[in-house]
């Protein structure tokens, strides 16, 4: 299938990347086309519109930063919409709105063509080898067609009902994500705080009932001070902002959100909307006078399992 990519930002260009790696003719398109340098580089071709690659492509999939730049990429002059037809698909791999996507899957599926919603999970770092994790929501017909695309970008792929509903439970899991984060920072500075070996720390925390995904990655970055996994406040808060819309349209009455909010919002206004994420420490730090840091953690994270053959996750 000829695939196009549209969104080459921190995920969107390893995502390509794969792709373009395992063999898939591609075309791109970025509102930077300097981000697209390697990828045409390594083969890739150039679109000049998402309408010109719409045309040319039997997959356009977009990997972007909010909803409202989703919507332009379909529904602006020159967008998706103006050429996508019969025996095309639209994936969005980007985390957004469960309404929004089904309404833009209304338009799609207008003009003769599929939409799917597949947003990733698992960090940059296994985005860039292939196996990071990847739901999908939509029919089954059109699941089918584009697994063999998904598993050349993701080791495991879980087909999760209808549109709309992968990314319903990519937003859940940002947020529990989130969680974690400010959890692992607290616990770190406590740990700091009462003279614990911080080395020490992070190894009694990894083996132990208080273990999550975030701390044996983030919590790496954190010790290390370099704060880097190429994720953003900004994107924080637009992600636990889902959430909060996705609890009150179903009458949750979550505490915990709005306090991360809070939070965040306090870290942004401190630090800047593109400060990585991790540096929410930095609240805490400058509270306490403390500085969380210890030796022999790196400075990013970096997968080191060699890259699987992708397959479907049965439930």
């Amino acid at each position: 299938m000829k695939t196009g990519f549209i969104g080459l930002g921190n995920v969107g260009a390893k995502l390509a990347g794969s792709l373009l790696r395992n063999g898939t003719p591609l075309m791109v398109r970025d509102l930077d086309r300097n981000a697209a340098a390697p990828l045409l580089a390594a083969g890739a071709t150039w679109a000049d519109s998402p309408a010109a690659m719409a045309a040319a492509c039997d997959v356009v999939i977009t990997c972007l930063p909010s909803p409202a730049a989703s919507a332009a990429v379909l529904e602006e002059p020159g967008g998706l919409l103006e050429t996508l037809g019969p025996g095309k698909i639209w994936a969005e791999m980007s985390t957004t709105d469960a309404a929004e996507v089904t309404r833009l899957g209304a338009l799609v599926t207008a003009t003769g063509a599929s939409a799917l919603d597949c947003p990733v999970s698992g960090g940059c770092h296994r985005a860039a080898t292939g196996n990071i994790a990847i739901f999908a929501g939509g029919e089954r017909a059109a699941f089918d067609t584009l697994l063999p695309l998904l598993t050349r970008m993701g080791r495991r792929v879980l087909h999760t009902g209808p549109l709309g509903s992968a990314s319903t439970l990519k937003v859940i899991t940002n947020y529990l994500a989130t969680a974690n984060l400010i959890a692992v920072t607290e616990a770190l500075t406590v740990a700091a705080a009462t003279g614990q070996d911080l080395a020490t720390a992070y190894e009694a925390i990894r083996i132990s009932s208080g273990n999550s995904f975030v701390h044996e990655t983030e919590s790496q970055v954190i010790l290390n001070g370099s704060r880097d996994i190429s994720f953003t406040m900004d994107l924080v808060l637009k992600d636990i902002g889902l959430f909060q819309t996705l609890a009150e349209r179903a009458s949750v009455p979550v505490e915990l959100n709005p306090k991360m909010i809070e939070i965040f919002e306090d870290a942004q206004a401190r630090y800047g909307p593109r400060e990585w994420s991790p540096n929410i420490i930095k609240r805490l730090e400058e509270a306490t006078g403390l500085t969380v840091l210890a030796e022999g953690f790196p400075p990013e994270l970096v997968d080191d399992e060699p890259e699987e053959p992708g397959a479907e996750v049965r439930r």
